[in-house]
């Protein structure tokens, strides 16, 4: 007895790679309805606020005060570039405060960046007591510069600083902090001391993120471990190096809190934050004049970053 196989029905149609298309499931568009628009408006709509109010919002106080000479109280009164060139000219603090800037900023890319790239890799090729090793780089990361400052004071201390009894100078006791030729030098080993676990953990999980088969190729290429790691995994993680050179732009500018801590950013630890401060809010208030130096600050980040981020643009175009 021989069977006739039946005629598919007219609702379905068949296909050899899956099943009838009549049994598939139609996919729903979810359409915002005015309460999810409601509560994205209000999610954004706060951020955006927040950000113009303060960020934006000061930025273009600080370049618009900038231009005028006024106290907080007195009128305000228009003198166009009179700030910026009495900052050039006549106000010496200035100088030493650039200087310092620069010397923070060099110190932290060229000592502290390269230090804790290199703790990153050897963290990497999970030695023993990997674990501890992160926890006690990592730590200062979780202490304010302020603290960081106030733990400066008690290892350079003249008197009763902890690196003097170290090194046996209990009866000729060196200066770290007061003498102006060697206290910024002093200051900037705690602030790479912070600055140095912030790196390694930022690169430690980009090596992590690398994939080992780039590594193994080039190793059977012949490559050595220095090369594959300056040819192949340091190129792999440039989003990495961005993040990294923008936080230690940003890191050598803003410094204030630990020259602050120590002696009020003065004798040798002047910075522009600290020169801005002092003449916004401190005993002779001079708003226009600060915001010109924050304005001159902002205009030396920005073109780090900007120079940097158009040289990376080039080289994917290219």
């Amino acid at each position: 007895m021989t069977t006739t196989p039946l005629a598919p029905s007219a609702g379905a149609t068949t296909s050899s790679d899956g099943p009838p298309s009549g049994s598939r499931r139609a996919r729903r568009v979810r359409r915002l309805g005015p309460r999810d628009i409601t509560v994205l408006a209000v999610l954004l709509g706060a951020a955006l606020v927040l950000d113009l109010a303060l960020v934006w919002g000061p930025t273009v106080a600080s370049i618009t005060l900038s231009f005028t000479d006024w106290n907080g109280i007195s009128d305000l009164r228009w003198v166009g570039t009179e700030n910026y060139q009495d900052i050039v000219s006549t106000y010496p603090p200035f100088q030493r405060a650039v200087r310092n800037n620069v010397l923070w900023l060099a110190f932290l890319a060229l000592v502290a960046t390269p230090l804790g790239l290199l703790f990153a890799v050897l963290l990497d090729r999970e030695i023993r007591f990997t674990r501890f090793y992160q926890s006690a780089f990592y730590l200062p990361v979780v202490l304010s510069l302020a603290i960081v400052g106030f733990i400066a004071q008690l290892v350079y201390a003249r008197d009763y600083g902890a690196l003097n009894a170290l090194l046996g100078r209990e009866n000729n006791p060196i200066d770290w902090l007061g003498d102006p030729d060697i206290n910024i030098w002093a200051v900037l080993g705690a602030a790479g001391w912070r600055h140095v676990g912030y790196v390694m953990i930022l690169y430690l999980a980009g090596l992590k993120a690398v994939d080992p088969s780039l590594k193994e190729a080039a190793a059977i290429d012949g490559a050595s471990e220095v090369q594959t790691f300056f040819r192949v995994t340091l190129p792999t993680m440039r989003p990495i190096n961005i993040i990294v050179l923008v936080i230690t732009v940003i890191e050598g500018l803003r410094a204030f809190d630990i020259v602050y801590a120590i002696n009020n950013g003065r004798n040798g630890l002047e910075l522009l934050s600290v020169l801005v401060t002092e003449n916004i809010v401190g005993e002779a208030s001079r708003i226009g004049f600060g915001s010109a130096l924050a304005v001159i600050l902002l205009v030396i980040a920005l073109g780090f970053i900007v120079t940097y981020l158009v040289q990376i643009l080039r080289e994917d175009r290219r």
